[in-house]
């Protein structure tokens, strides 16, 4: 594959450094996209050099920012808690061991209202790029790249072909596609990327197929 100028020359990007803070924002918006932009209260635990170094490094406004909505290169992040206080986001950082993982991880909890909560454990891989590796309980593998439609749905015969037919009487292309699941017969996790963005009607079409029972939609980061 060519190299694109994003690969060439890196990403425009507020602040300092590519992986503390373009990849951080990623990672926000990502969390943010699963989230369904509901939550109330944002909990950030950074590990390795995020714990170390989050502050001096911009990585704490680069994360709220991507929650926010904010893209890498939006000015608003130097200012991002101020917009986060205006919106009454209760957010806070902190610092923990997630095993073992990359040196750029961050685990992600966000609570609504009710005191629903979910989370996402992601890496920021160098130049801007990431990785996300769980969301609640279920292993994943993705970096926002492409459109990724992931499903939780019955580990069961049929469920992904099913899902795959469907996108296929859409014309729409799969990138790659990768099966998680906690023990046989359980609830699994499908993670599909795609060539082609996705629209309601096909994740409604999605949602109908026996087996899943649950589909997020997440677009391809800038």
């Amino acid at each position: 594959m060519a190299a694109g100028i994003f690969d060439i020359i890196g990403p425009v990007m507020v602040g300092p450094s590519s992986s503390h803070t373009a990849g951080a924002v990623r990672l926000g918006n990502i969390a943010r996209q699963i989230g369904r932009q509901s939550f109330v209260q944002v909990d950030f635990f950074l590990h390795g050099s995020f714990a170390q170094t989050y502050k001096g490094h911009g990585t704490d406004r680069a994360l709220l920012g991507g929650i926010l909505g904010f893209a890498p290169d939006d000015e608003r992040i130097r200012d991002v808690f101020n917009y986060a206080a205006r919106q009454k986001l209760d957010y806070h950082f902190y610092t923990r061991d997630l095993g073992d993982v990359h040196p750029n991880t961050v685990k992600i909890v966000l609570t609504y209202k009710m005191g629903e909560k979910c989370s996402i454990v992601g890496s920021s891989t160098g130049g801007g790029n990431i990785l996300v590796t769980m969301i609640d309980d279920m292993e994943v593998e993705f970096t926002g790249q492409y459109p990724t439609i992931i499903t939780r749905h019955l580990d069961q015969p049929g469920v992904v072909a099913r899902a795959a037919t469907k996108l296929s009487e859409h014309n729409i292309n799969i990138a790659f596609l990768k099966v998680f699941r906690q023990a046989r017969g359980s609830e699994a996790c499908m993670v599909i990327e795609t060539d082609q963005d996705i629209n309601n009607y096909v994740i409604n079409e999605l949602e109908e197929v026996p087996g899943i029972n649950r589909v997020i939609f997440l677009t391809a980061l800038s």
